[in-house]
């Protein structure tokens, strides 16, 4: 599966979003297998305008799709075992 990460340059909330979603990634335990890409919304005016008050937004897709599906927000403050745990519902 690929994870989409919407973030954009200066946003403390992606930053730790994608610091957790790297660390689950290290993990060698780790049973939410998927792939890691990180979209700067900056970089095309159609993510820009449906999400630049969302940020961050995380989506998931299977490989080779254009279909992407909404994964509801987490709590900044989710630890990254838990954000592991609700991550194996999407995946």
């Amino acid at each position: 599966m690929n994870l989409i990460l919407y973030s954009k340059p200066g946003c403390h909330l992606c930053e730790g979003l994608q610091e957790k979603l790297e660390e689950i990634l290290k993990d060698p335990e780790n049973p939410c297998k998927f792939d890691l890409e990180v979209r700067d919304i900056t970089t095309r005016d159609d993510w820009f305008q449906t999400y630049q008050y969302e940020i961050p937004v995380l989506c998931v897709s299977e490989p080779n799709s254009t279909t992407e599906k909404l994964i509801p927000r987490f709590s900044p403050r989710t630890p990254v075992k838990n954000l592991q745990q609700k991550l194996q519902k999407y995946l």
